[in-house]
This record gives structure tokens, sequence and C-alpha cells, in this order.
């Protein structure tokens, strides 16, 4: 996904706004997500989002988003966004970031998603580590217990 970056989504220093980045990438997530499991989805966690290089006004934004592991009904989506100043011919990582989008059925209730089958090296570990990811995510939101967390036993000393 690209974007510009005009006037109204800058702030006082001519850099693009973190809310307005946000967003952008929210939806990104969201089309790569609903491409996967062809229903409608909603955001249920964003990871740690760092902003390493402002993106200046009149510079092109692009968002890669791709999804690296499927669970029940849950999909994690790795998103990576780049500045890139047009007339410089420069283009520049600004942000990393991991989201959660859980599928949703008619009723608006959580619903299967088809498994995500990893092509490639780079995807395969994606893919294994997504499963610590989601561990940390779950222990961080209170809905498991770290003694649960079978990927993570390591990290909390219990090994």
């Amino acid at each position: 996904m690209s974007e510009l970056v005009l006037p109204n989504d800058t702030n006082t220093l001519g850099n693009l706004m973190g809310g307005r980045l946000m967003h952008w990438m929210d939806i990104a997530a969201a089309i790569a997500s609903q491409k996967h499991c062809n229903c409608p989805v909603v955001t249920v966690s964003v990871d740690n989002v760092s902003f390493s290089n402002p993106i200046k006004l009149g510079n092109l934004l692009t968002i890669e988003a791709k999804l690296t592991r499927a669970f029940n009904s849950s999909m994690e989506v790795y998103l990576r966004v780049y500045g890139e100043d047009l007339s410089a011919q420069y283009k520049y990582l600004t942000n990393e970031a991991y989201m959660t989008f859980v599928a949703l059925d008619p009723n608006g209730r959580p619903r299967k998603v088809p498994d995500l089958e990893p092509e490639t090296p780079q995807e395969l570990k994606m893919f294994d580590l997504a499963l610590r990811r989601r561990q940390l995510r779950l222990i961080l939101g209170g809905k498991m217990k770290p003694t649960e967390a079978g990927e993570l036993k390591a990290l909390f000393g219990m090994e």
C-alpha cells in the first residue's frame, strides 16, 4: 500500500503524524488478513511500534503487509514501512511491527481461518517464531500464564 504524505498528514515539523501512520498500517494489515480468510477481520493487538526515521511531507510512504501465521481464528501480520524521497531517489525503512487480527463470521463471532503454508526458509522462520510472539502477547494480555507458554519457558526461567 502506498500513500503520498500531504500537509494534512503532518505535524508542525513537517513529519508524518504517528497516528496517521498507524491508521494506514492497520488498513494494510487488515487487507492482508482479509485476503487470506475471505471474511471481515478486526484488529486485536498491535505490537511495539517504534519510529526510527521520520517520513517527511511530500515523501511516498509504502507499507508491506504479509501474514506470518494463521492460528485458529487469529492471524499475525508483519509490516514493514518505508519512506521514499522521490526527487532524491532515496528509500529508507521507517518502521516494523506485528499486528494480530481475528476473522469474524456473519454474526460477528470469531471463525476458523485457513492454514498458512510457509514456502521459503524466511517464511518458515517467521512462521515458527510467530508462536512465541503469540504466547508472549497472551501472557502480557493476561490470557495465558507463563507456565502454560511452552515455547517461552526458558525466557521465564522455568526450564
